[in-house]
């Protein structure tokens, strides 16, 4: 099956470019609610399984707080609140940043880059946007009694994530690639990771160490949704416009749902990687799931988000394509 249209650039009355990408709304069993393109295309979930690779460090018995586990759910700006507490979390451990992998990155966050610049200092690897994962990896390795090498496909830590990362989406991972953050990434098809999604939403209704495990993770996500990514990003502003519901991006255009009360859990894909793209349509989709109302001011911004040029006059928008039906 080929992908569809899901989201349009429109400059003023001409629709200028459209963005294509597969869609699934699933339930815990892997039934399909409702889809669009191809369930089965296999993808590279990037930073929206961050959950999932979460899982064996809440299994483990770590005495973590909510904040940490949102951040080992993140990709954060690198802003103050975020690098602070990752500090705080490697001290804790009794490590510095030297003991990350997941490699130094200009933050996000204008605040700390201007900080940084004015103080004449590099970016560290705590301002990295997956600093929270890699500080859970570091807990789970201590706790393992691994060595430090815990990015290598065949560490401990990566093998348990795998683990988890298979019985969560109920498929064998065809793969894995090396991360921005170098940590490996498992692909699976989108059907497999909206799955794992309805998993996550539905744990509360089963009583395994694992499904205890998904609901503090997503409980921590709704309770810091600042923390998951930050001031001006969608997965903050969606999460604090709904009740209950867990959103999470992913590079490349990927985006997932959690949806509790429902039961669900969503994933979609744009083909051509486009953020854009993938903010409109995950907003359209939580419109049509009735967890968004699409009078608030976040699910205004990305279904019908402004195109403006230079001096700040209206040329267009980015908008969800029709066949969403939001």
């Amino acid at each position: 099956m080929q992908p569809v249209p899901m989201a349009e650039v429109w400059r003023g009355d001409f629709l200028e470019c459209v963005h294509l990408g597969h869609a699934v709304i699933a339930d815990a069993s892997g039934g399909i609610v409702r889809s669009w393109g191809d369930p089965e295309a296999v993808i590279l979930p990037r930073s929206s399984c961050k959950m999932i690779q979460a899982l064996p460090l809440v299994e483990s018995g770590a005495d973590l707080t909510t904040e940490q586990l949102a951040l080992a759910c993140a990709s954060h700006n690198g802003a103050e609140i975020h690098v602070s507490r990752v500090g705080r979390w490697l001290a804790e451990l009794g490590l510095s940043d030297d003991a990350l992998r997941c490699g130094p990155q200009d933050p996000d966050d204008e605040p700390e880059h201007a900080r940084l610049i004015r103080a004449h200092a590099a970016p560290a690897q705590m301002h990295n946007n997956c600093s929270g994962k890699h500080a859970g990896f570091l807990t789970l390795t201590q706790r393992m009694g691994a060595g430090p090498e815990y990015v290598d496909p065949a560490h401990p830590v990566q093998r348990a994530v795998r683990e988890a990362f298979e019985e969560v989406t109920d498929q064998p991972s065809p793969g894995y690639v090396i991360d921005g953050c170098s940590a490996p990434n498992f692909a699976t098809t989108l059907r497999g990771l909206a799955r794992a999604m309805a998993v996550f939403a539905s744990a509360h209704e089963r009583g395994t160490a694992r499904d205890r495990a998904a609901q503090r993770l997503v409980e921590a996500m709704v309770a810091h949704p600042a923390l998951v990514a930050g001031e001006g990003r969608a997965c903050t502003g969606l999460m604090r416009a709904m009740d209950g519901v867990a959103v999470k991006t992913g590079a490349e255009g990927v985006f997932v749902a959690i949806l509790p009360r429902q039961r669900l859990g969503v994933a979609l894909k744009i083909a051509d990687g486009a953020t854009r793209a993938s903010e409109a349509a995950i907003a359209a989709i939580l419109v049509l799931l009735g967890v968004l109302d699409p009078a608030r001011p976040e699910a205004r911004r990305l279904l019908h988000r402004p195109t403006l040029s230079r001096r700040g006059a209206l040329a267009g928008e980015v908008r969800y394509a029709d066949a969403l039906g939001a």
